[in-house]
């Protein structure tokens, strides 16, 4: 299925049981969720997936179950996150095996790349795969920075399509549009910069908090590109306590409790994370609890 790189793209949460197995029916209920809300993809296996914790069989489970669920509605987008380069080939090969539409790329796990080592790794990923890819740009956690010259010769490969734009610099999105055009897409890949990021020319949103609110966020998502600022900025405002869930250390625990709070998740994590506790779960629990309590009416944003 053809990956348009638009939109909202929610990055799912893993679905655990209290046993620490897969919960494949409390997933289906999700990834359902998200694809009635109108998003524009699936991404799986991200820091959000607890993807570091997974072994590769459930991976496996995981990429064929929503290739069945959404049935070619919306395409399937797998993170590679490797240590090295073989596995992350190897990742790639059986990620497509498995049914995927697309891959999102961060750079080498653990080793601090230079930039003639970063961009030489996603060249010789992309060149073993017909799958299309986006490059994960989030210097701020993984200490690499996909910069504007390394993007130029990285998009000699026309597989490379779309960056997940966490520099968490809004003029950066200018920067790529100035340089590339429509050659490469745009996705902001943090919440609290989402709509910002939109007005100012990203082509889309890979998405956390979507994991509980997928309306309200294709709703923002789906306004801005319609120029129908005021009305997306009311429920934007809204959303803010809750993005910022996003951006903590804990954003899986956090995404995973507003998940109950909505009905679409449980909160079990896999270890080493654990169920937030005390005076923290107490805070994220009242932003969730307040944000349900003002949950604001939709526009019909799907007809725009």
């Amino acid at each position: 299925m053809k990956v348009n790189w638009n939109g909202v793209m929610p990055a799912v949460t893993t679905k655990f049981t209290e046993n620490d197995k897969l919960d494949m029916k409390m997933f289906a209920i999700n990834i359902s969720a998200q694809i009635e809300a109108g998003v524009s993809g699936i991404v799986l296996g991200g820091t959000l997936g607890e993807a570091s914790t997974l072994v590769a069989d459930e991976k496996r489970i995981l990429i064929e179950e929503t290739v069945r669920i959404a049935n070619k509605r919306v395409p399937v987008i797998i993170n590679i996150a490797e240590q090295s380069t073989r596995d992350a080939v190897d990742a790639a090969a059986k990620a497509q095996q498995y049914g995927a539409d697309g891959l999102m790329m961060l750079p080498p796990m653990r080793y601090k790349a230079d930039d003639f080592e970063t961009v030489h790794y996603f060249k010789t990923i992309s060149s073993s795969t017909d799958l299309p890819i986006m490059i994960y740009n989030n210097p701020v956690d993984y200490k690499i920075e996909v910069t504007l010259p390394m993007f130029d010769e990285l998009l000699q490969h026309k597989n490379i399509q779309a960056v997940k734009e966490s520099t968490r610099d809004i003029s950066n999105i200018t920067r790529i549009r100035n340089c590339f055009g429509d050659r490469l897409k745009i996705l902001c890949g943090v919440d609290t910069l989402a709509l910002e990021s939109i007005a100012a020319g990203a082509d889309g949103w890979v998405a956390g908090l979507v994991c509980a609110f997928p309306e309200e966020t294709v709703a923002i998502c789906n306004l801005v590109k319609a120029n129908r600022i005021a009305e997306a900025l009311e429920i934007y405002r809204w959303f803010m306590p809750l993005l910022e869930l996003d951006i903590s250390p804990q954003l899986v625990q956090n995404i995973k409790l507003a998940e109950v709070g909505t009905g679409l998740g449980t909160e079990f994590v896999r270890e080493p994370r654990l169920p937030l506790r005390g005076a923290e779960r107490k805070r994220v629990q009242k932003i969730i609890d307040d944000g349900l309590k003002t949950r604001p009416n939709l526009p019909d944003y799907k007809s725009l």
